[in-house]
């Protein structure tokens, strides 16, 4: 088969080379055209290096072609991969760091809350132009697999605003499926699940061993379980509280709910510390900026590094070559897929995005109909669907007063902020940001005036309520000698 896959953003090493080697295992695939893009042309050089090392050393002749003109990249693919983060890790820094002033305590920041809703802005902005590219030089039809967050938002604003078609792809579902599958002693193959919800807010409504329905066994399971009933404290609390498992991870999921990380006392009793994603403050932000320490010193020198093996025992879970697969080869694909609602799950909104089943075959991404969500899960996706449909209109128009509205509606930042912290948090984001905010030019220059003009809400110098040191390439390496497997 020969058709064109670009990825924009390429210069994501993890996501990639990984997608790339899950692509190429496809023996189907093996004489597709490649095209590579991204911004920072140092980082598109080592990981396109990287990956045709990995190529040649499969037998494979496949080429890539890496440019950071976007438009070139584009110019005639069949499929488009988006992985980008807009503002890379300063702007991310800032998700963070600005509302720890108002008390907002974030674990990663990129779905929803203060980080997210910022997030949304800066990555929809540029998400609209990658897609008014692809209409104009893409292949006709083209199919955008994004897999940038906040994931909902993102496509959300693809589909109504940008033109193209476009799916959300994440493996939120297949973590906790394996999860699940550990508490019952089974493998993973021998537990069948459906999960519907929205993206990061997704609930196991069905969990079947042997025919036999298993969702009322997975409280007692999971509290019995050794590790997780330790690391897992706010999806078990989720669980017990309205019956059903959700997808995300314990630190995840803490910030996308007004209960768990309101008050600095408790957030401790909530979390645990053992890994950055069961719910450090800023943690993903530091395992973040470690893991860039690495890329520079080792992808950036002339080291050799071990390739990946093409192989399907290798491939990973991640849906997007899956995707391809079925539509290209015909070979039918289960999965879970981020697609506008349009009555896929009964008592969520029809414009929202949803994460539900569906089936890809040659005739292209069908969704099943799930029918309604158990009622407490459908109020929570529901209170989230609300924040991300203002932070959406807010980003598309760069009006200032949605997103106010759209903090205000967070369930965290409600919790914590009174509406003038909530003003003045916007604010200090809006400047903070305006490199990558070029709709909000008139909105920035007003917030500026405001905060030089005072008077200023007192704010607190915070870290955190459970932060860790971002630790330098020095003290990696210290560690990685002490113990091998935990340096990266």
């Amino acid at each position: 088969m020969s058709f064109k896959v670009a990825f924009i953003g390429a210069g994501s090493i993890g996501f990639t080379r990984r997608l790339l080697a899950d692509l190429l295992a496809v023996p189907e695939f093996a004489g597709i055209d490649l095209a590579f893009t991204d911004i920072n042309a140092r980082n598109l050089a080592m990981v396109t290096e990287l990956c045709r090392r990995d190529i040649a050393a499969n037998g494979l002749a496949t080429r890539i072609t890496p440019t950071t003109n976007r438009r070139e990249a584009l110019r005639g693919a069949k499929y488009v991969f988006c992985v980008v983060r807009i503002g890379g890790l300063e702007a991310f820094a800032h998700d963070i760091e600005i509302p720890l002033k108002y008390g907002v305590d974030q674990c990663v920041g990129d779905t929803l809350c203060a980080g997210g809703l910022m997030y949304a802005q800066r990555g929809i902005a540029a998400l609209l132009s990658f897609c008014r590219d692809i209409r104009e030089v893409a292949a006709p039809d083209c199919l955008l697999l994004n897999y940038a967050n906040p994931m909902a938002m993102m496509t959300w604003a693809a589909n109504k605003y940008g033109g193209v078609r476009c799916v959300g792809l994440c493996h939120g579902v297949q973590h906790g499926h394996f999860q699940i599958a550990q508490i019952l002693g089974r493998k993973k193959e021998e537990v069948d699940i459906i999960c519907a919800g929205i993206n990061h807010q997704t609930w196991y409504i069905a969990v079947k061993t042997d025919g036999r329905d298993r969702t009322k066994d997975l409280l007692a399971a999971f509290e019995r379980h050794p590790v997780y009933r330790r690391e897992e404290k706010v999806r078990i609390d989720m669980l017990r509280r309205f019956g059903y498992y959700s997808t995300e991870s314990n630190g995840h999921l803490s910030e996308y709910v007004p209960w768990y990380r309101k008050r600095p006392d408790d957030i401790l009793n909530w979390i645990d510390l053992s890994s950055w994603g069961l719910g450090e403050t800023g943690g993903y932000l530091r395992v973040c900026t470690e893991g860039r320490y690495w890329f520079e010193a080792e992808f950036g020198g002339k080291k050799d590094h071990a390739t990946l093996k093409y192989t399907q025992e290798n491939r990973s879970e991640e849906h997007g070559s899956r995707i391809l697969e079925a539509l290209e080869t015909g070979r039918v694909y289960r999965g879970h897929f981020n697609l506008p609602n349009r009555g896929t799950i009964s008592n969520l909104p029809v414009d929202a995005i949803v994460e539900a089943p569906g089936f890809v075959d040659r005739h292209g991404i069908n969704m099943t109909q799930v029918g309604d969500l158990p009622l407490g899960c459908a109020a929570v996706c529901n209170a989230s669907i609300s924040v991300q449909r203002l932070g959406v209109e807010a980003a598309v128009a760069g009006d200032d007063m949605l997103l106010r509205q759209a903090f205000l509606m967070d369930p965290l930042v409600g919790a914590v902020c009174n509406p003038p912290e909530v003003w003045q948090m916007v604010d200090e984001m809006l400047v903070a940001h305006a490199p990558w905010l070029p709709q909000y030019r008139r909105a920035i220059a007003a917030a500026k005036k405001r905060l030089a003009a005072g008077p200023r809400i007192r704010t607190k110098a915070n870290r955190g309520a459970a932060r860790r040191k971002i630790r330098s390439l020095a003290e990696l390496k210290r560690l990685e000698k002490q113990n091998p497997r935990a340096g990266h």
